[in-house]
């Protein structure tokens, strides 16, 4: 009687259980089973060119030292041996060419003479000249494939966008590196799905304008690592394949044609290795596998907790490794702590591998790029570490081989990292609105109102720069320069308008604008929105570059006649008013050059219309006091000085790629863009520091760029720079110059520290800096 009764008992049971694992996945749609917010949008399918017969079959591939994933040296993959590309009359036309077939949208820039690296075996092509039209390299007029006197030292290589060609479909005919449109994880159990950010779900690739599954039968967990790696993860977990081969059983899935062979060190899945084809039976098996799924394991400051879901603020545990200088997370100047003190690596054999190591150590996925030349600004103290080679399964950059000697390497040379991160969705839920530029505006936000998502602003109420940073932060915009407590020159949509965030007080270190402590449903702003809103705009950074000051320092001795106009304009010591006309001022003269490293342009304080204008050297000054130039003591006591308006910001020179913005000819608009720089020759007027009354000695000369701080700037500390100097009376030697370390910088630090205090003990002060 009781085992009667047991064994409908039983197939009850099961019964339950069945449909809770159907109610995993009930809400994908039964037989289609693809979650919402994954429409497959109508393309155009990519068609694959056609080549007249005699074209030679050629394979291309991005190969050598790379800092990002889309560039590299041009190999080419023909008669079944790789060799490379020569650089000869080679042009942006022709890294056209190359991106394109490889899948870019198109070429950035390219570079010569081996930039990546000397390449291995021949030089396929030389002397490659083509329009920029054809739809294969081995199209371009060249000597001849195979025909070449060139050396590796002159192989070539170029950097792509990082955007692919819609629709581009992946044709292997020789052996090459995973080339797709695009990848994505795919959650599939709906536990996954509400999770923010996802971890686990299918990998599918994107091919010829649709997305497929891959394979599992060939597939390892180095490959798993490399696409966590990719969506901001430092590793790979086990998961629970069982409900995964269910809803396969259900689902026809839609395989890619090939497997994929990683090592598990690369950054990108693009530089893995094709594995074999797969033998699918009507595309729908894998000989007895199913689609690869992976399971990530997220950095601790992006982990899901059970109350709030995410971290309530970014604070990296305690480390050896940090990143200073980046205005989003995962991007900064990368430094080590050695014997108690902090200090840089230099950028020499910096790589895309390297950075990966300290992106993981720090708890975010794979790099993204490997920065070199101070590009995150330029630290201070001393270079722990040169020449680093990692094999990328290190734990701590610490761990990687590296040469101990940083003789030659300057803070000109710190490398940095940009890391993947993953994705939390904190974009779509903030906006700048009104701005005159994508930089900045008035700050709105979404949030849930009456059952629907609405747009609204926040109350300025207590608005200060710390709650700007975040949200440039949120919104990947860099550094904050202003926080304004008025926007009614920025309108934004009247339907935004209405308060819907109050008594916002940040930290500093969160994520987004909502991870900081503010009001709940009970809103408490007395001004009201509109107008009265909060608004950002992002900051630029100065950074003087020290070698070109050291090279160009010389000593002048100049007619005080030749000298009325520097006169009027207070750039000769005090003394001067009693040189007799006949008499001469000594000089020490030298040129500054002043790049912008920041996230914005740095644009004078003053508008254009209350410039003044100086009729002795017939120019406007946008900012009276741009510059101070000193000459210390050993101890700091100020024996000469010198000081340069800004009669002329403009761009002089720019990195690769960046056009110039700002020229003061015919009053023009004055600034330095991101990415340029402003050169103050050693022959122009103030240029100087007037020695004429100091004694030969050892002395300190110091340079502060912006010293009024009238202009806000991402970071101060690296305005300064200082050089030993030596001076007998005759000659004069300018060595050791650096950035940072100056006599001011602790003031500095004591005066920021001070505002930071009292803005945190009076929320309800302005912090507006104007």
């Amino acid at each position: 009687m009781l085992a009667a009764w047991s064994l409908p008992c039983c197939f009850t049971i099961l019964l339950g259980l069945l449909e809770l694992c159907r109610a995993q996945y009930e809400h994908l749609g039964y037989p289609h089973g693809y979650p919402q917010g994954y429409p497959e949008p109508e393309q155009e399918q990519y068609s694959a060119p056609e080549l007249p017969p005699d074209t030679p079959r050629i394979q291309l591939r991005l190969a050598g030292d790379k800092r990002k994933h889309n560039e590299g040296r041009v190999e080419v993959f023909y008669d079944g041996e790789w060799g490379t590309v020569c650089d000869d009359d080679f042009s942006i036309h022709s890294a056209q060419v190359v991106c394109r077939e490889l899948g870019y949208l198109e070429a950035v820039s390219w570079f010569p003479s081996s930039k990546y690296g000397k390449g291995e075996g021949r030089i396929w092509f030389d002397n490659v000249q083509c329009t920029g039209k054809e739809k294969t390299l081995a199209l371009c007029t060249s000597n001849g494939i195979g025909v070449s006197d060139c050396k590796h030292t002159e192989d070539v290589g170029v950097v792509c966008s990082d955007k692919r060609i819609p629709g581009f479909k992946f044709i292997n005919t020789m052996a090459n590196n995973v080339q797709v449109e695009d990848v994505r994880i795919r959650a599939i159990l709906s536990s996954y799905r509400k999770r923010i950010p996802v971890t686990e779900g299918y990998v599918e690739v994107k091919d010829g304008g649709k997305w497929k599954q891959i394979c599992d039968v060939e597939w390892t967990k180095h490959n798993s690592r490399v696409i966590c790696g990719m969506f901001g993860f430092p590793t790979e977990r086990k998961y629970n394949a069982r409900v995964y081969k269910m809803f396969a059983r259900r689902r026809k899935p839609s395989y890619w044609d090939y497997s994929v062979n990683c090592t598990g060190n690369e950054a990108h899945v693009s530089s893995c290795k094709l594995g074999h084809a797969v033998a699918a039976k009507a595309n729908t098996t894998c000989g007895g596998g199913t689609p690869v799924v992976v399971s990530c394991v997220p950095g601790r400051a992006f982990s899901p907790t059970p109350m709030t879901g995410f971290r309530k603020a970014f604070r990296q545990e305690q480390t050896l490794v940090r990143l200073r200088g980046g205005a989003i997370v995962g991007e900064g100047r990368v430094e080590v702590l050695k014997n108690g003190e902090w200090g840089t690596i230099c950028d020499d054999n910096w790589s895309l591998l390297s950075a990966t190591v300290v992106c993981r150590e720090l708890g975010f996925g794979s790099a993204k790029e490997a920065l070199s030349g101070g590009r995150l600004g330029q630290g201070m103290g001393p270079v722990h570490m040169n020449e680093i080679e990692c094999s990328g399964f290190e734990k701590s950059i610490t761990e990687c081989f590296f040469n101990k000697e940083s003789l030659g390497c300057s803070h000109e040379e710190d490398a940095a990292v940009r890391c993947n991160v993953p994705a939390m969705g904190f974009q779509e839920r903030l906006r700048l609105s009104g701005g005159r530029n994508p930089n900045e505006g008035r700050v709105e936000v979404l949030v849930e109102r009456n059952g629907s998502q609405a747009w609204g602003t926040v109350c300025s109420d207590g608005w200060g720069t710390i709650e700007a940073m975040v949200v440039c932060r949120q919104l990947d915009l860099g550094f904050a320069s202003n926080a304004f407590q008025e926007t009614w020159y920025w309108p934004g949509e009247v339907s935004a308008d209405p308060v819907v965030m109050s008594g916002v007080r940040c930290s500093g270190t969160e994520m987004s604008l909502s991870q900081c402590l503010h009001h709940g449903p009970h809103l408490t702003c007395p001004k009201g929105g509109g107008r009265n809103a909060a608004g950002v705009s992002s900051a630029p950074d100065l950074v003087l570059n020290p070698q070109i000051v050291e090279q160009t320092t010389y000593m002048e001795d100049r007619p005080m006649f030749m000298l009325q106009c520097a006169y009027e304009e207070n750039c000769l010591s005090t003394t001067s008013s009693e040189t007799p006309a006949s008499s001469h001022r000594r000089l020490l003269r030298f040129s500054s050059q002043i790049h912008n490293n920041g996230q914005s342009d740095f644009r004078p304080k003053a508008e254009r219309h209350s410039w003044v204008w100086h009729d002795c050297h017939s120019h406007y000054h946008s900012m009276e006091v741009f510059t101070h130039y000193d000459l210390l003591s050993l101890n700091g006591t100020k024996v000469a000085e010198g000081h340069k308006a800004s009669f002329c910001l403009e761009d002089t020179e720019c990195e690769e790629g960046i056009e110039k913005r700002y020229e003061c000819a015919n009053f023009g608009e004055q600034g330095i863009t991101v990415g340029c720089w402003d050169t103050y020759r050693h022959d122009i007027d103030c240029q100087w520091i007037d020695i004429t009354d100091i004694k030969p000695g050892d002395y300190i000369f110091q340079v502060v760029i912006n010293p009024n701080y009238e202009v806000p700037e991402s970071d101060y500390s690296n305005n300064f720079m200082k050089c030993r100097c030596r001076y007998d009376g005759h000659r004069i030697w300018m060595y050791s110059c650096h950035n940072g370390e100056a006599m001011v910088h602790q003031a500095l630090v004591e005066r920021q520290n001070r505002a930071r205090t009292n803005a945190l003990r009076s929320p309800s002060a302005s912090r507006v800096r104007n």
